[in-house]
């Protein structure tokens, strides 16, 4: 089977797979962060289908909605590739990938490290900033059932691993518990240049949402 046709079938499977899930997590975020993925990788001289098979493998089972299992998901994608008969080199890196994509608190050491894993992770950071970074905090939230805001309870930013997943602050203290803190830990000059606007547009987000909450505005 060609490389397109296996990419075609990925994109297909992921489609169904997610066909139901939760609206920042589902194809439309899938097709957000390939296409930035593959923008980055040309420029980047990653390999290009070993990037585009995690992008679009890369949340095939979210460990947020699997009871925090973070097993599962480089299960399924293990399987799928070796239905669709991708190389034994090709399919452990892209596990590799799907394994250690997501972050996972300010306190997490990555133990894998491949120029493919940094494009795949800059462009899936790179959609939770901006303006669809926003949508996606307050709308996961609102799935959630969190506050917006609460004065009274301070964004946390030495939590452990553990204590990050299981966290259920306020959507704003989210913020300061890693949006903000994604444009230091972004890998590639494309990334970067990307994450650094959108940085900012949140920072104007965050002095506008004050204001008004405050009744200065």
């Amino acid at each position: 089977m060609n490389k397109e046709q296996i990419l075609k079938n990925t994109a297909d499977f992921v489609k169904e797979a997610l066909a139901n899930a939760e609206g920042g997590h589902d194809w439309f975020h899938i097709e957000r962060v390939t296409k930035n993925a593959n923008q980055i990788a040309k420029k980047e001289l990653a390999d290009p289908f070993v990037v585009e098979l995690a992008a679009l493998l890369h949340d095939i089972a979210d460990s947020k909605f699997h009871k925090g299992d973070e097993s599962i998901a480089p299960k399924k994608a293990r399987a799928f590739l070796n239905e669709q008969g991708v190389s034994k080199t090709v399919a452990d890196h892209v596990v590799q990938i799907v394994k250690h994509v997501s972050f996972k608190g300010g306190n997490f050491e990555q133990e894998f490290h491949s120029k493919e894993l940094e494009v795949v992770q800059d462009a899936d950071r790179l959609d939770a900033l901006g303006a669809i970074g926003i949508a996606r905090c307050f709308g996961y939230g609102g799935f959630k059932k969190r506050a917006l805001y609460d004065p009274k309870i301070k964004p946390e930013l030495s939590m452990t691993k553990e204590e990050y997943k299981k966290s259920t602050a306020p959507s704003i203290n989210h913020f300061y518990e890693k949006l903000l803190l994604l444009k230091d830990r972004m890998h590639t000059d494309t990334g970067r240049k990307i994450a650094t606007e959108r940085h900012r547009f949140m920072e104007l987000f965050l002095a506008q949402f004050y204001a008004e909450w405050n009744g200065t505005l």
